[in-house]
């Protein structure tokens, strides 16, 4: 009764098309509590489900942001027919990628610049820095909270959401996973206004209410804005329509340009007439009777009815004005059990029967069908809740009347969620994690926990705040209704300081960037935390910092927890866990080890102790430590991928391989474990199927710049050039920072004489880490072999400086002074290079080259017998250290170096040379005369590119030397050397000519006269 004005302005919008300019397709009912919002939405409703093709989703606070907005919406339509299907897909998928991006596996360590996983400097993104000033700006507005958000920098807030996107990156599947993570209403808005098209296409009128919106708004304006007058989703079809319901305007610097396209419906309290006949149509007609409810309910609608529904029919007890209309109500129901349950019911937020049977005087308990039916009692999924003018009065009431029953009852009600918690937990497990991501469990513990406050907050506080740090790693929803909870119980229970506790972390959680960082930070400030809850907070802010790849961070909130809480073994594994990241392996294994005497079973610190013990080549604490993490969890996947690491390490591919395809079997979505797989497979020269490793990562994350870099050198490995360009051109088109990839084409492009190109590679990546020293070794032996020999030296110069403790660059900046003919500064630096790596097998053996080419065999020996030790199987050092041994005349010692040379690598023609030129020294001619014979078809089955023929050449020269009877040996080597005739060609050739005068003096005048040429003609 009543609103009939109202109720026509909704309903002859049925009458008229759509597609007119001036139809109304944007509703917004506002009034105070109590004037009937709901129920004229609801009438609307039903208004709209008379016509013959329409159809509606109602949508009330029980959504706490636009995804479960959405979510709603799809749930209603769906129950009426019209699911959105690719919408429920899509948010299926959100929800899984949020799991995963949620898991408490363990990141990634830290990689060195050289590394091919290696980081850029961290900057942040121009985009991430304006969201971040938005968003600080916006927190600066909140009470209590704006002078922590004035001493923080936006730039360091940006650079941590481009963290997060960083770490995410390592633990999704693809980009746009991350994007779905990160920016959710970005990708699943379109899908969901597409599927609402469609359902628009089969309908003649769709119609979305959002009720109680003085509550939604703060989260629902600007996306709600967005669907109906902006283009950045796509837009809503033109017969749907939307109507707002609630108490406040709206908020005109959101909707301020498009005010005057929404119809609003102001609603007012009833005018005596319709209080009057809304009365009558009840039988309340006697005068005092009407009089009564008039004067109690101030003719506000629900109480009017509330009033009327109660059987009041004339005016007893007029005479007492301090009544208010609950009273009156409770009053006149004639049953004492029904007024005492309408009164217990009012204390939980929301009921259903379970609740209600809890709540309810034992001689009321089936009372639920009658409960439901009254006035200021609304019911939708299952679920009722009070009107909140009636459910506020009703508390006052009790809380008023008796303080000692106001606890005692809601200590009870704590009590019954705290055992349907307890029975949840049962079933979850004991990880506070698992807990959070249980949509039953949140509730039981919201509901606990507000009860708690509600009966004496002072000591349910602490363990509230507690609870909130828990909330803050969950989602910017669950720390929004859990912060409300807080204001709820802060309002109902009269405590100032809930309902502000619950504003100021309600504010943070419109920080989509940073609010999780700056609602712990918030928690750190709160007196009413003990040292447990203090370490809890710092221990959960660790996570968020290392999560973002802010690991400094982290180690100060880790000490901080580990001082407060010395006996919890959380706060020494994530200490440990920080360490690990930082590469401060000692203190991870000690502060991990920490944790385990206090929890032996502590999975997580026995996985990153294990990768401590890893990286400082305690491969065997290693494997112990990851075996007895998977007997606790045999599914946990990084674990098994850190042991196939140190079975690499121990030389034990095979083992590895089994570990990376356990690890994958364990989760097949593991994209990292896939590319070390393939990249050992690679190692291992496998290439074909270290190609279809990295093609199967690649699958499941196009977006995976490494495994595209990576993919390169095995596509180079088989001579597939053009292949490998492509996955270095995709993998900075990536990761535009990725100054490997640029590197590494360069390398690539400077084999291929595209020389150009190369340094403008190798530019890019030193522009973009300038103590790049990989990149400056490598480009300054370009230069080297362009015969730009300044340069070169100048630029294994910047190296070292970049770098000091960089062998490679000593190591080549002393070949290359060997090359000049400068011994000493080349003998110095090879020193610097082996001084810095013991084990560098390069350096030696090419220190050994030197020492034996200016006369010092004693020491070529020596250093050729050590690079033999590190490589056994290295015929490089097997022949160099022959060729000395022949140097120096002991031919009996060259020949079993020969024969080991020749025995790993039979087809390489220069080895069975050798052997033949041992032989012939030792006088085993006719042996010799087979291996010089065996090295004439190898030789002259050499082909390819020019520069491999060009390779061959000095096998050739020297073989021709020889084989005297080759009439045509000078001619011969000059057409081969004209192949390659760069400088260094002429120098080997040379040292080969020399070598063959000191071992076989008869080769000599043929050796001369080529030496004669070459002076001619170089």
């Amino acid at each position: 009764m009543g609103r009939r004005g109202e109720l026509a302005v909704f309903r002859e919008t049925f009458a008229r098309n759509p597609e007119e300019t001036d139809f109304p397709f944007l509703f917004h009912v506002r009034g105070n509590a109590g004037v009937g919002k709901s129920t004229l939405a609801r009438q609307w409703e039903a208004a709209a489900i008379e016509q013959p093709s329409a159809i509606t989703a109602f949508v009330g606070d029980e959504v706490h942001d636009a995804v479960e907005a959405m979510e709603a919406v799809s749930d209603r339509l769906g129950r009426r027919g019209h699911p959105l299907k690719r919408f429920d897909k899509q948010l299926a998928t959100y929800r899984q990628r949020r799991h995963q991006a949620e898991s408490a596996v363990p990141a990634p360590q830290p990689v060195s610049p050289g590394d091919p996983g290696a980081e850029p400097a961290p900057t942040a993104s121009p985009s991430s820095t304006v969201a971040a000033q938005v968003g600080l700006a916006g927190l600066g507005l909140v009470p209590g909270i704006g002078a922590f958000v004035g001493a923080v920098d936006p730039q360091q807030v940006a650079l941590g959401a481009d963290r997060m996107r960083a770490a995410l990156n390592t633990r999704l599947r693809s980009h746009d996973d991350v994007q779905l993570v990160m920016r959710p209403l970005s990708v699943l808005t379109p899908v969901f206004l597409e599927d609402l098209a469609e359902v628009a296409e089969r309908c003649e009128r769709v119609v979305l209410f959002f009720d109680v919106y003085e509550r939604t708004a703060p989260v629902l304006d600007t996306w709600l804005r967005d669907i109906v007058f902006g283009d950045e989703y796509g837009g809503l079809p033109v017969n749907v329509q939307v109507v707002l319901s609630g108490q406040l305007r709206l908020d005109a610097r959101i909707w301020g340009d498009h005010l005057g396209q929404i119809t609003e419906v102001h609603l007012e309290v009833f005018s005596e007439e319709e209080a009057r006949t809304l009365l009558a149509g009840h039988g309340v007609v006697e005068e005092a009777g009407v009089e009564l409810v008039l004067r109690l309910s101030g003719r506000l609608p629900l109480l009017v009815d509330m009033l009327a529904r109660s059987g009041a029919r004339t005016g007893e007890g007029f005479e007492d004005p301090s009544e208010t209309a609950v009273e009156r109500f409770l009053k006149w129901e004639p049953l004492a059990e029904r007024r005492e349950a309408a009164l217990a019911c009012a204390l939980p937020l929301q009921l259903d029967e379970d609740i209600y049977r809890a709540a309810a005087p034992e001689d009321a308990v089936d009372g639920y069908p009658w409960l439901r039916g009254l006035a200021f009692v609304s019911s939708q999924s299952g679920r009722c809740r009070y009107h909140e003018v009636v459910r506020a009065a009703m508390l006052r009431l009790q809380r008023t009347r008796s303080r000692l029953r106001w606890e005692r009852e809601h200590m009870r009600l704590a009590e019954v969620f705290r055992g349907w918690r307890l029975a949840a937990e049962g079933e979850i497990g004991t990880d506070p994690e698992d807990h959070w991501r249980d949509a039953a469990w949140r509730e039981f513990r919201s509901n606990e926990t507000y009860h708690l406050l509600c009966a004496n907050s002072r000591a349910a506080l602490p363990d509230a705040l507690r609870q909130s740090a828990h909330a803050v790693g969950r989602d910017a929803a669950t720390l929004r209704r859990w912060a409300q909870i807080l204001v709820g119980a802060g309002l109902d229970a009269d405590v100032e300081a809930l309902r502000v506790w619950g504003d100021r972390l309600e504010a943070t959680a419109d920080d989509e960037e940073e609010g999780g960082l700056t609602a712990l930070t918030l928690l750190l400030g709160a007196p009413e935390l003990d040292s447990s809850g203090r370490a809890l907070v710092h221990s959960l802010r660790a996570r968020e910092y290392r999560m973002a790849r802010d690991a400094e961070s982290a180690l100060a909130d880790c000490v901080a927890a580990v001082a407060l809480a010395p006996d919890e073994a959380g706060s020494h594994a994530g200490l440990g866990e920080t360490y690990r990241l930082l590469g401060r392996h000692e203190e991870a294994v000690n502060s991990c080890g920490r944790a385990l005497e206090i929890d032996p079973g502590y999975v997580i610190a026995l996985g990153s102790r294990g990768d401590a013990h890893r990286n400082l080549g305690h491969h065997e604490e290693a494997l112990a430590d990851f075996g007895r993490a998977l007997g606790l969890d045999p599914q946990y996947a990084w674990a098994h991928s850190c042991r196939a690491q140190v079975y690499e390490a121990l030389g034990r591919p095979d083992d590895a391989l089994v570990e990376y395809d356990r690890a994958i079997e364990a989760n097949a979505e593991y994209v990292r474990a896939m590319g070390s797989r393939a990249e050992l497979l690679r190692r291992l020269g496998r290439y074909e199927e270290a190609l279809e490793g990295f093609g199967r990562a690649l699958g499941l994350d196009p977006q995976y710049a490494w495994a595209h870099a990576n993919r390169a050198l095995a596509h180079e490995a088989l001579g597939r050039h053009d292949d490998a360009l492509a996955d270095y051109a995709r993998a900075v088109e990536i990761d535009p920072l990725y100054e490997w990839a640029y590197a590494s084409r360069a390398e690539l492009l400077g084999r291929l004489g595209r020389h150009q190109e190369a340094f403008a590679d190798y530019a890019r990546a030193i522009g973009i880490d300038p103590e790049y020293a990989w990149a400056h070794t490598m480009r300054a032996a370009l230069y080297e072999s362009s015969g730009r020999h300044e340069e070169a030296l100048a630029g294994y110069a910047r190296a070292i400086a970049a770098d000091p403790e960089f062998a490679p660059a000593h190591a080549k900046q002393a070949a290359l002074f060997g090359a000049l003919g400068r011994h000493e500064e080349a003998l110095a630096s090879y020193a610097r290079a082996v001084s810095v790596s013991p084990d560098y097998f390069w350096a030696l053996a090419s220190r050994g080259e030197l020492y034996g080419g200016i006369g010092r065999h004693q020491e070529a020996v020596a250093d050729f017998t050590r690079a033999i030790e590190l490589d056994p199987r290295s015929g490089w050092a097997l022949s160099a250290r022959a060729q000395t041994y022949l140097r120096m005349g002991r031919y009996t010692d060259a020949l079993p170096d020969c024969f080991r040379a020749v025995e790993i690598d039979p087809e390489e023609g220069w080895y069975q040379m050798l052997y033949g030129l041992a032989l012939r020294a030792a006088g085993e001619r006719e042996s010799s005369d087979d291996r010089f014979s065996r090295a004439r078809r190898l030789f002259s089955e050499a082909g390819g590119s020019p520069a491999d023929i060009a390779d061959a050449s000095r096998g050739l020269l020297v073989l021709a030397c020889v084989v005297l009877d080759d009439e045509d040996a000078v001619a011969r080597c000059e057409r081969f050397l004209a192949l390659r005739p760069d400088g260094r060609t002429v120098r080997e050739t040379v040292d080969d000519l020399s070598f063959l005068r000191d071992v076989l003096p008869e080769s000599g005048p043929c050796a001369e006269a080529i030496l004669a040429r070459l002076r001619e003609t170089r």
